[in-house]
Formats: structure tokens, sequence, C-alpha cells
């Protein structure tokens, strides 16, 4: 059996789950650690295995090998234990509707056998915590979709959990309210260790210490959203021309990406219309090449009537894209 830092929250070691012998693991073979206060981003594409490993670690399912702890206890042997260190926000939140707020943070606090003396107190807390305070009287089925995530979110948090495992937080909501459940994201990662899946990359890189990203059942990359971000070894630029000008100049678009992949570095081109007398070119050139005075030569000398140019920065998208997709840009 590994042994597990005192500072580590989560340790899975050489996880693997298959549902069929016949087929491929849906995990095969990962393993990572999460430490106390960070925030860690869990990404992957629809059929990773993200999903399967946020079930074994709150105990949903078995591993099929390997070993995987929650504050030093095995999900498997012990996983009582285990349930009482986890906190677990899945994407349908479980809410009864017909219930107050009060009401069903009682019942929770019940089910996760928090002695009666005490259950006031964590009411207030996590009321205090995720903003709810104001509205424990109204039913649940009163309140907004940003108030229930807050609901879902004291659900997880009442039994003062050392782990949160939140699956697709903000999923739903409008974008005040994906700011607000951000913040309060944050705000509790500096004292809990927070798994964060969703597929808002941009959540991601504002909210989580760091990013683990799974394809096909195995872990593709691993560390910070900066570090990540550093490593994309490409330029990325937007050129948007106007189409019908009044000499109808325009070439083709085909006859454009013609001239563009001539250039030296250019990787990949792609164009789309965005407007009706508009038409954008995405271009892609590797890290040691800055496009941007041949691109303007370029218009200039085929009298393409050019709107704007920009180099667009990495981001986490990027990143996310070059590692789990089949193809090669």
């Amino acid at each position: 059996m590994p042994k597990i830092d005192t500072n580590t929250m989560i340790g899975v070691n050489d996880l693997v789950r298959a549902y069929s012998k016949h087929k491929r693991p849906a995990v095969d073979g990962i393993t990572f650690s999460v430490s106390r206060g960070e925030v860690l981003g869990f990404l992957g594409p629809n059929g990773a295995g993200k999903s399967t490993t946020m079930k074994v670690l709150t105990c949903f399912l078995p591993p099929t090998n390997g070993h995987v702890t929650i504050a030093g206890h095995n999900v498997y042997s012990d996983s009582i234990a285990v349930r009482k260190h986890v906190g677990y926000l899945p994407e349908d939140t479980p809410l009864y509707k017909d219930m107050t707020v009060l009401g069903y943070l009682e019942y929770v606090a019940e089910l996760r056998n928090i002695p009666f003396s005490e259950r006031k107190h964590r009411i207030g807390a996590v009321g205090e915590t995720t903003g709810i305070l104001d509205v424990l009287g109204k039913y649940i089925r009163e309140l907004s979709r940003g108030y229930r995530q807050r609901v879902g979110l004291a659900q997880a948090m009442i039994h003062d959990p050392d782990v949160l495992i939140l699956d697709e937080p903000t999923s739903g909501l409008d974008p005040n309210q994906i700011v607000e459940i951000r913040e309060l994201v944050r705000r509790i990662g500096k004292e809990k260790t927070v798994i964060l899946s969703t597929h808002i990359l941009p959540e991601v890189q504002a909210t989580c210490t760091r990013v683990v990203i799974i394809n096909h059942g195995k872990i593709v990359a691993d560390g910070t959203p900066d570090a990540l971000i550093a490593q994309e070894q490409t330029n990325r630029y937007r050129m948007l021309f106007a189409r019908n000008i009044s000499d109808n100049s325009l070439p083709p678009a085909t006859a454009i990406e013609q001239k563009i992949k001539a250039l030296s570095g250019v990787k990949h081109i792609t164009h789309s219309d965005t407007e009706t007398n508009e038409i954008q070119f995405d271009i892609v050139s590797d890290a040691t090449t800055d496009l941007r005075l041949n691109l303007f030569q370029l218009a200039s000398q085929q009298n393409l009537p050019l709107l704007e140019l920009d180099r667009k920065t990495a981001s986490l998208e990027d990143v996310f894209s070059r590692l789990t997709r089949s193809e090669e840009l």
C-alpha cells in the first residue's frame, strides 16, 4: 500500500475502472494526488473517464484495480469514513422542490448524522457561506437556478467535509450567477480541497490552482493553468475581410486560404462567415513565427479589404483542444 502524505487529501494511484473485460477500461491506470487547499480542475471530453473517476472518488463505484484514498481512507475498504470527509454536488442537484430550504438542510443534516444540538449552527454556517440565509423559509421550487445551486452547495458542505467534489456547478446559470458561484468556489477553496469538473474552461482558468486533463481513460496533462498554457507551441491569428465591397473584388475564400498557406510557418487555417458582408480566417502558426507583418503585407499586395488583424494569446481551451482531439493541426 503506498504511503499517503498527511497533506494529501486525495490520493489516486494506478486507478483502473472497467465496465467489461472485453472493452477498454473507462479509466486506465491514472495516478494523481490533490493537497489540502487545492482547487483542482478535472477536465475531459465526453467519454474520457472523468465521470467514472468522480464516481469512484465518491464511493458510487468500486475501483477495478488501483488504490484510491480520501483523507487517508480507502474508498473500497473504508467507504463510510470516506463519505464523512467528502461533500458531493452532482450535475443534477439533488433537491426536493416541495421542501423549504431550511427543512431540506435539516433533513440532510439528519442523514449525515450531525447531532441535533449542532444542526442549527451548521445550517447557519453553510447558509452564510453560500449566501442563502435570506431564503431559508422559501420553498425550493420558488428559487432561481442560481439559488438552487447555492442550496446544493450548502448540502454538500453541511457536515464540514475536507473534500468537495463539484460536477458542473454552474451548468445552466446566467453570466451573473456564474460569476457568483465562481467567487464562492474560490472562497471555499481557501479552506477545503476542491475538485471542480466543468466544460466552461475560462471558469477553470479563473478558479482553479491546478488542472488535470483526462482523455481515453488516461491523464494527458497535469499542472497549473499558466504552466499548461505556456506549453502551447503555436501562435494564433484572426483576419477579418469585407466580402461584398462596391467593386466585388474579394477572391473566393479558398483562393485566399491558399495564399495564406503559402506563407512560411503556417500550420493550419480555417474560414467562416461572420456576417453578411464579412469573412473570418483563423490561422495557426508555429511558436517561433510572428505572421502579423506577412499577413498584413499579403492583404495589401493582393488588394484584399482587410478590416481586422489580431494575434490571439493561447488559452486553456487551446490546450484542451490539442490534447483531446484525435487529429493533429
